[in-house]
Parts: C-alpha cells; sequence; structure tokens
C-alpha cells in the first residue's frame, strides 16, 4: 500500500507544478487550475483510504463530512463572488490556510511528549503555530482593509518599536520553549496570542498601495507554514506544495516591489502617508479641465493608436464587459486598441488581468508596464479608467512625493489624456495626481460603467 500512496503522492506533485506552470498564462490559467486541484483531490483520497490512518470508523465520517461542507461552500463562494471581492476572497482563504497550519501545530504540541521529543521536531511545531497565527490575523486585516471595514492606513505610535518587541518576545519565549523542553500550554497559547496579535500589527500600518504586495507576502507565509505541517507529518505533497506556494509568493512579492521601486522592508515597516488631495484648482499644479462622453468619443473614433489603462475603479464599477465593447467597437473602426497593465494596479496581484480575461479581452492585447511605456509617445488617445498613482508624474517629477522612483505608466506623453473617475479624490497614497492638471489632461466625471456605455453609444452614432 505504501508504494501505491508513494505513487500517488509523486502523480500529485507533478499536477501541482504543471498547474503552477500554467496558471503563468490567462489561456491556460483555468486548466492549471484544474489540473493542480485534480492533483490535491487525488492525493486526499489517497491519504484517507489509502495510507493507514488506524483510527475509528467516525473519523472517516467526520473527515468526509468536512470534505463535503467544504466543497460545497467552495464551490457556492466561487461561483457567487464579485470580481471586485476576489482580492477579499483570496485573504479570507489564505487566512484560512494559516489558521488550518496553526490548528496542527497545537494537536502535534499536545499529543507529544515534548520532554522526549526532539528539540527540532518541537522547534517544527511552534514555528507551524506562529506564521500559521501570523498569516491567519494578518490576512484577516487585510480583508478588512480591502473590504472597507477597517481604516486603509492605521497609524501606531512607535509602531517599529512596538512591532520589533512583539517579535523578538515571540522568538525569545519559542527558544525558550524549544531549549528547555517545556511542555507547558500556557506558554503555547501565548505563543498562539502572540503571533495573532503581531498579525495585526504587521498590516495595521501599510495602506491600500501596498496591498497587493502584503497579500503575496503572506500568501507565501501559509506556503511555508504548509511545508513545515509537511514536515511534521512526513507528508511529500503537503511538504512540495507548501514549497511551491510559499517560493511563488516571494518570487511575486520581490518582483512587485520591484514595480514600485521599494524595497520589502519599506513596505512593512511604511507606507504611503500624505495630505488628501482636494478638489477643483490646487494652486501649485494649476488647474483640471472636464470634458464629455460625447468630445471624447470624437477624438477617440478618429485616432488611430488607443490606449486603455484599466484600474480598480474598473473592477469597482464592474465595467470590464463594457471596456470590451468599446475596443470592440473601436477596433471595428480600424482603431489600434491596447490595453496598459500596470504590476500593482488593483488591489491583488494580476487584478486586472483577472478582470480583462473575465470579459474575453484577447489576451495579446494586454501590454504589460516595460513593453507598453514606449508606445505611449505614439498613442493619440490614452482612456484612463479608475486608475490613479500608477499613472501619477510625481513618481518622476517631485523628489518629495511619497511615490517618487516608483515605475509609473507613462500616460503623460499621449497626444491627448482623458481621466474617468467619480471625482477628484486621491487614491490610496493619499496625494495630488500631477497628471490631472496637466494641459493635456481631460477629466471625465462619473461611474465607470455609465462613463464608458456613453462613450459605446455615442460612438455607435457615428
Amino acid at each position: 500500500m505504501s508504494s501505491i500512496l508513494s505513487i500517488i503522492y509523486l502523480i500529485a506533485t507533478v499536477t501541482f507544478i504543471v498547474g503552477l506552470k500554467k496558471l503563468g498564462h490567462p489561456d491556460s490559467a483555468k486548466s492549471g487550475n484544474l489540473t493542480a486541484a485534480g492533483g490535491m483531490g487525488l492525493a486526499i483520497v489517497g491519504t484517507i483510504f489509502i495510507h493507514d490512518l488506524q483510527v475509528p470508523t467516525i473519523i472517516y465520517i467526520l473527515i468526509g463530512i468536512a470534505i463535503l461542507l467544504g466543497a460545497i461552500i467552495g464551490w457556492f463562494i466561487a461561483i457567487k463572488v464579485e470580481m471586485t471581492k476576489m482580492p477579499e476572497l483570496v485573504s479570507l482563504f489564505n487566512g484560512f490556510g494559516g489558521a488550518s497550519a496553526a490548528l496542527i501545530g497545537i494537536v502535534e504540541f499536545g499529543n507529544s511528549d515534548i520532554k522526549t521529543t526532539s528539540a527540532t521536531i518541537v522547534a517544527t511545531i511552534l514555528s507551524a503555530i506562529v506564521i500559521g497565527a501570523i498569516t491567519f490575523s494578518g490576512s484577516l486585516m487585510a480583508w478588512g482593509k480591502l473590504n472597507g471595514s477597517v481604516k486603509s492606513i492605521i497609524k501606531i505610535p512607535q509602531y517599529n518599536i512596538i512591532n520589533n518587541l512583539v517579535i523578538i518576545a515571540i522568538v525569545l519565549m519559542a527558544a525558550f520553549v524549544v531549549i528547555e523542553n517545556i511542555d507547558n500550554q500556557i506558554l503555547l497559547y501565548s505563543l498562539l496570542f502572540a503571533g495573532l496579535v503581531y498579525g495585526v500589527l504587521f498590516v495595521m500600518p501599510i495602506g491600500g498601495a501596498d496591498m497587493p504586495v502584503v497579500i503575496s507576502l503572506l500568501n507565501s507565509l501559509t506556503g511555508i507554514a504548509a511545508a513545515i505541517t509537511g514536515i511534521l507529518y512526513d507528508n511529500m505533497v503537503m511538504l512540495v506544495g507548501g514549497i511551491l506556494v510559499g517560493s511563488a509568493g516571494i518570487i511575486l512579492t520581490v518582483a512587485m516591489c520591484k514595480a514600485m521601486n521599494r524595497t520589502l522592508l519599506s513596505v512593512i515597516f511604511g507606507s504611503f502617508t500624505a495630505s488628501a488631495g482636494t478638489e477643483g484648482t490646487n494652486k501649485a499644479l494649476g488647474s483640471i479641465k472636464s470634458t464629455t462622453a460625447s468630445d471624447t468619443a470624437i477624438i477617440m473614433n478618429y485616432a488611430t493608436n488607443v490606449i486603455i489603462v484599466p484600474g480598480y475603479g474598473l473592477a469597482v464599477a464592474q465595467a470590464q464587459h463594457v471596456a470590451h465593447e468599446l475596443e470592440e467597437l473601436l477596433v471595428a473602426k480600424g482603431v489600434n486598441v491596447k490595453y496598459a497593465i500596470h504590476p500593482v494596479a488593483g488591489r491583488m496581484p494580476g487584478h486586472m488581468n483577472v478582470l480583462l480575461a473575465e470579459s474575453n479581452v484577447d489576451y495579446s492585447m494586454l501590454v504589460e508596464m516595460e513593453d507598453i511605456n514606449p508606445q505611449f509617445n505614439n498613442a493619440d488617445v490614452v482612456l484612463v479608467v479608475g486608475a490613479n498613482d500608477v499613472v501619477n508624474p510625481a513618481a518622476h517629477n517631485d523628489p518629495s512625493s511619497p511615490i517618487y522612483g516608483m515605475p509609473i505608466l507613462d500616460v503623460e506623453n499621449a497626444k491627448h489624456v482623458v481621466v474617468n473617475k467619480r471625482s477628484m479624490k486621491a487614491g490610496y497614497a493619499g496625494i495630488e495626481n500631477e497628471l490631472f492638471y496637466n494641459a493635456k489632461t481631460s477629466m471625465l466625471f462619473g461611474d465607470a460603467k455609465s462613463v464608458l456605455a456613453d462613450l459605446v453609444s455615442e460612438i455607435k452614432n457615428m
């Protein structure tokens, strides 16, 4: 039986790797997800029915009920969730993964004779508890920030000092338990509580502009926690799966930090902060000018090259399908249309790619920042829909700006720039956007879905 189970685990491991590879492209992402999920399902079935668990029948029944309930709840949520709520769902599910690792660690600590267990195993158990707790509470805090129930940025006096003291206390307490082989439930739950507190403190001061990086980092921590539980149970599938998730999350986190020209430490220990912008005229930047859907439709209809810049406002308005309709209409009239994708646009890694893929936009039309920036010089019109900080020229022009040095989409180089926003409210960086006051920029105020629908209607009548 053990050899059969080993083969099953090997097949599952291969499906994880293949699935992860396929997730790298929208055309194959769906099949990649199904491939990895199929491998996990195979591993679960093999573990339950082939592994010599030596447990009462009631345990099998409880496992079956748990799997059934989890499958039903997961399916229902996946069917009902709106695309704008996807980042929140990712954070929530990620938190559950951390909670699972912490619970496993607690169970193993209770089942082990700490006095005789090796220091390595005890350290592994405690690591699962602490990392799982941090991931759980941190993910819940991120979820709260994303759905608006928690303020985007919460400033804590002497934040760095408090955070450092908490993490030092966690390390010292864990080291004390390991070195002294102390079997003490009070210390165990104190570690759990400290991990939960640190998770909250870790995410609390971080602004919405950094949320994609935070979600990616928390996801990597969940993978590490899963790998640790794989070590505890000597389970190759859990170990490999955890390593894949952890390493992929870390690579993505580093790549996104690079895209923002920020270090990971600056994201963790700082946040974009500035006073919120004001509406109308800014004495330093000048005045804004408004435009109408009719005027915008005219310049887009007679343009040769049009670039659409999607942002979180597009997701909030659920306007991706109308954007695709506008794009198809322009293409039919002979206009060359592309979408400019910034790595951290939205509220999770790849948010805009997922959003536009949902509306069946051809993937070849989605152009990443490095490739699209040289093309703005040849663009007749750039339509910015709900994006803010990722198109703010202050990143290039203002050394005092909190986003200075952050790579942005160079939309100001186009001949005409039309920015669709509900109002002049600042983005998550909390600063004025110089682009709005540019002589080439016109503001098209209104809900993205309604505005894009008006543009479609106007162009159809031309």
